[in-house]
């Protein structure tokens, strides 16, 4: 018998007690939730020191743009950020949570919390979810053994990378990173490709736009810079739209009287209150 203080230990491997239900749903019509289409551009970059992130800032809602100036590199701890693609609640909601699990694990510790360990919380995490939290991250920080890039996929797996980038826009985003990226780079150097990968994705990705974040992670400091860069600049408008009367041709007219129907309209005088008692 299980209780609050003795929990039942779930039978280990995985569990197919579901399979008849879907099968069941599946003959009855049930209608599968659908993906979701989303679009962002986010990259990393391990330089000489620390590490550099970016992000683009639109967040769009199908075919609208439902934010020009959203917030993609969330912060984790003092020594690692995280840049989110994919649904804005449920990055914001899911780095919200690791965070707060991160500051856990250092006050039980007395030490800095290792990026790797950040890693493994959000691959455990989105694996037990099976992909139905539509979260995409490029994770980035500092710690005792230095800089660590890694990306992170929807399903739970991730991979240790130099350089790398997630995203709708990531293909345009990766042709800069792959063209320039090279051992030992300066900070300056790396926050300039990073920008560059970032705008490439903001101008060859519709769902990607507006302006460019980055979030520079040294051994001790972070700079958050919101915006590095404001890539699309509204344009002011050059002429006037308003035309003289006659400018316009008109090749028929039509004149159509509008009849009104008289209302019948009652007044009814008001009784005087009785007001003996």
């Amino acid at each position: 018998m299980s209780t609050v203080l003795a929990p039942e230990i779930p039978a280990p491997g995985f569990s197919f007690d579901l399979c008849q239900r879907n099968k069941f749903l599946l003959k009855k019509g049930f209608k599968a939730p659908t993906a979701v289409k989303t679009g962002t551009t986010i990259a990393g970059v391990i330089f000489k020191d620390g590490v550099v992130l970016g992000g683009d800032t639109r967040a769009t809602e199908d075919s609208i743009v439902a934010d020009k100036n959203s917030r993609k590199i969330h912060f984790l701890a003092q020594n690692m950020y995280c840049c989110g693609a994919g649904t804005a609640a449920d990055n914001e909601m899911t780095c919200q949570m690791i965070a707060s699990q991160l500051e856990l694990h250092r006050l039980n510790t007395g030490r800095t919390v290792p990026v790797c360990t950040a890693n493994s919380m959000f691959k455990q995490f989105l694996f037990r979810h099976q992909g139905h939290i539509g979260v995409a991250l490029v994770l980035g920080g500092v710690d005792i053994d230095g800089p660590h890039l890694y990306a992170i996929y929807p399903h739970g797996s991730s991979e240790k990378y130099m350089f790398t980038s997630m995203g709708s826009g990531s293909l345009a985003a990766m042709a800069v990173l792959e063209s320039r990226w090279k051992p030992d780079m300066t900070e300056e150097e790396a926050k300039q490709l990073v920008a560059d990968a970032i705008r490439a994705g903001v101008f060859n990705d519709l769902a990607s736009g507006s302006n460019v974040d980055l979030c520079v992670i040294r051994k001790g400091s972070v700079d958050y810079l919101r915006p590095y860069d404001v890539a699309n600049v509204k344009g002011e408008r050059q002429a006037s739209y308003r035309y003289k009367k006659g400018t316009t041709a008109v090749l028929a007219k039509t004149v159509r009287p509008i009849i009104v129907e008289e209302k019948i309209v009652r007044v009814v005088e008001a009784e005087p209150m009785d007001t003996s008692s």
